[in-house]
């Protein structure tokens, strides 16, 4: 039986792409939705590239309470979420609807660099910032508060000290690439 997961983001959508890649020809795990809170979010136009529909939930949405985007994952059937860049709170009724099958990824060594705000660049330049020499990607489940729900895994890469912001993006960047998708599998595939 094909589990069906729903993509959360609010950007560029570059790893909600290569999640959808990495399971175009599986039998077990199929990308039906890609869900944004931003109209205008790339994420949408990489969606239509890669033949995933869509769906938008403007700010109101998100913020009286999911039944909206609750009924839009029922049409699809989905039965599991997975952030990727995803800004917005998840709805409580959204979290108690999933139980344990909403992931995200953050891309800094949780709890470090975390909570609220807290996302791409913000946390690459406290990473250089704090003069860590350590970082990477933590790969959690969601919960009601922001970044603090149980972790998954860490992957970690270093941080040098001639590192610029960017730099310790594109390290992270390539660890998310690598990573996310394998992790993804294994929790879907365990629920």
């Amino acid at each position: 039986m094909t589990k069906n997961i729903a993509i959360f983001a609010s950007g560029s959508g570059s790893n909600a792409g290569n999640i959808i890649r990495y399971f175009r020809d599986s039998e077990t795990i199929s990308v039906r939705l890609v869900v944004s809170n931003r109209s205008k979010a790339f994420v949408l136009e990489r969606a239509g590239i890669l033949r995933v529909p869509s769906e938008v939930f403007l700010r109101e949405e998100w913020e009286s309470g999911g039944a909206n985007v609750l009924a839009v994952l029922k049409k699809y059937d989905i039965d599991f979420i997975v952030l990727a860049g995803f800004l917005a709170r998840v709805p409580d009724a959204v979290l108690q609807a999933y139980p344990n099958k909403i992931i995200n990824i953050h891309p800094s060594l949780l709890p470090k660099h975390g909570g609220k705000g807290m996302y791409g660049h913000h946390v690459h330049e406290a990473v250089v910032a704090a003069a860590e020499t350590e970082t990477g990607i933590t790969i959690h489940y969601v919960n009601e508060c922001y970044d603090e729900g149980e972790v998954i895994r860490q992957v970690t890469c270093p941080v040098l000290p001639a590192d610029t912001p960017e730099d310790v993006a594109n390290r992270v960047h390539a660890l998310e690439y690598e990573h996310y998708p394998q992790v993804i599998e294994e929790i879907v595939l365990l629920n």
